[in-house]
């Protein structure tokens, strides 16, 4: 049977080309002394390209990919025929699998678990063969019925241990294939109603899940980063794991802030009411960034779109706090993005990630230079110059008390006067990079 992508060429780096060709993305660029590539570190996910048939609430699939339903493990081996295919044809350096985008369930955990590993062997010997390396793998622990109620959060323990199985499979499965991250997107971790809900007892066990994937982590000497993904809403109406700065206090309560990062999605930062750049520059300042999910929303739609990201100035100014932090390093930039209902064809696939890339591409360029042109940050220090000064120091050093301060101020007579911020101009500056 001929591949799905067989009359797609290979996409190179053609600036002026016709037709389909990366006019922005060119690995080998180098940028801040490193290749655009090790910048960026493009994924593929498997689930939106290769899982997803195009159904939304109000309508069933329209996709009909050769593949579907891959309820059978040879439609699966079609399914990641395709996928490497499609990974080739892009030439990203790495992919993002859930276990249930990579085999069908089957019958019993101990089924599933086999099929899981059969596959693993297939994705294996792919990646041997030339195919790109694997950025992070997770457990699809909100699709099934089962976890209707939540998954390590779930009033029933008997889905709390069948959770421990399934994360412990594709922990063992992302080791094997050399994975450089292992995420927890807590899909149905939260709550519709608190009629229903022991909200403390949902975090204790929340958290003691969390703790014993540390654990596993050490014990089988896996040496990528855990990363949970913060999301406020959709599918349950109350996420725990609603933002960056509320996983960070979750981490904290459980002495986890030193081993668990996030992995944080344009997409989910809009529907918490935060910028992307914002929850990257706060995870930063907490010391937990790990990796991106880029995609965006439709501004006009209150709900998680996962398009393809198209805005380069919004793009740029992630990038640039991405940058500021010190680059990505485990992680990556995966596409957690899917195309429109109406986009049936290969080629749409292709020219979804083709025009993302560009966009990322444009989007680190103006924020390398940003950066190296010190504009921003030369304003920023200057705003806080006044914190430079020994006696500004000490307003907050270890024994620094409210009382000598407050005294210090009143034998001043201090009478500090409001200092413009200048948004206005600083935002015209970034208009001169993208």
């Amino acid at each position: 049977m001929a591949g799905y992508f067989d009359d797609i060429a290979a996409i190179t780096y053609n600036p002026d080309g016709d037709g389909l060709a990366y006019r922005h993305y060119n690995p080998d660029e180098m940028i801040m002394g490193k290749r655009m590539e090790d910048h960026l570190r493009f994924a593929v996910c498997y689930w939106h390209n290769f899982v997803w048939e195009g159904n939304d609430p109000f309508g069933g699939q329209t996709f009909q990919r050769p593949w579907f339903p891959a309820d059978t493990m040879d439609l699966a081996r079609m399914k990641a025929d395709a996928a490497f295919d499609m990974f080739r044809i892009l030439g990203v350096p790495y992919y993002c699998f859930h276990d249930h985008d990579i085999r069908p369930e089957g019958d019993s955990l101990a089924e599933s678990h086999k099929r899981l590993s059969t596959m693993g062997d297939v994705l294996e010997q792919k990646m041997a063969d030339g195919g790109p390396k694997l950025l992070w793998g997770t457990a699809n622990m909100f699709s099934n019925r089962r976890y209707m109620s939540g998954a390590s959060t779930n009033p029933d323990p008997d889905v709390f241990a069948y959770c421990a199985s399934t994360v412990r499979a594709c922990m063992d499965l992302t080791h094997r294939l050399n994975g450089e991250n292992y995420v927890l997107w807590g899909g149905r971790e939260g709550y519709e109603t608190l009629l229903n809900t022991d909200l403390s007892r949902e975090l204790e066990q929340m958290g003691r899940f969390l703790s014993m994937v540390v654990d596993y982590k050490h014990k089988i000497g896996f040496k990528g980063a855990i990363l949970i993904e913060p999301k406020p809403q959709e599918p349950t109406k109350h996420q725990y794991d609603y933002d960056v700065a509320t996983v960070y206090g979750f981490l904290k309560r459980f002495g986890l802030e030193d081993e668990v990062k996030v992995n944080i999605e344009q997409g989910h930062a809009i529907l918490a009411g935060h910028s992307f750049e914002h929850e990257i520059a706060m995870a930063n300042a907490l010391g937990i960034f790990g990796s991106i999910d880029m995609n965006r929303n439709d501004y006009q739609s209150g709900w998680d779109t996962d398009q393809f990201p198209n805005n380069v100035p919004e793009v740029a100014l992630a990038y640039y706090e991405i940058l500021r932090g010190g680059g990505l390093k485990t992680g990556g930039t995966n596409f957690d993005a899917k195309l429109r209902r109406q986009s049936l064809d290969a080629e749409d696939l292709i020219a979804a990630h083709v025009g993302a890339m560009d966009v990322c591409a444009r989007g680190l360029r103006a924020a390398a230079a940003m950066l190296e042109s010190d504009s921003l940050e030369a304003k920023r220090r200057d705003r806080y110059a006044g914190w430079t000064r020994a006696e500004a120091q000490a307003y907050l050093a270890e024994g620094a008390t409210l009382d000598a301060i407050a005294d210090q101020a009143e034998a001043k007579a201090l009478n500090p006067q409001p200092v413009s911020g200048r948004q206005e101009q600083l935002e015209t500056l970034v208009n001169r990079f993208v």
